[in-house]
């Protein structure tokens, strides 16, 4: 097992509907896929972003594009025109959650991305 970001298995896309942020997180192949679908919890989304997450979070899976989708409920502070907020639209959620650090198997750790890079 190795330490990675989850940047080395997934790429991911974030935005914003009102109050909440949304982060999609798409596997670089069937078998992180499934990986992720065992490992990366509500829970840990959760904890990763516990200083904005105020509200639950869920998570929607889409096997066919390789994706895990999570909401973060109550996390922009009220919304782009009602928070103070730097990111008040989400937009760097789906960054922040790339850098979440995973233990996985090494085999799934695609060439060119060792532990720590």
């Amino acid at each position: 097992m190795v330490q990675v970001p989850l940047s080395a298995l997934a790429l991911a896309r974030s935005g914003d509907k009102g109050d909440g942020s949304n982060v999609g997180v798409l596997a670089r192949s069937p078998e992180i896929y499934e990986f992720l679908v065992d490992v990366l919890t509500e829970e840990q989304v959760k904890e990763h972003f516990h200083a904005i997450a105020k509200g639950k979070v869920e998570r929607f899976l889409a096997p066919n594009i390789l994706a895990l989708n999570f909401l973060l409920h109550d996390s922009l502070g009220g919304g782009g025109s009602m928070s103070l907020k730097t990111d008040a639209q989400g937009k760097t959620h789906g960054l922040g959650l790339l850098l979440m650090e995973v233990e996985c198997p090494e085999s799934l750790v695609p060439a060119g991305f060792g532990a720590g890079s």
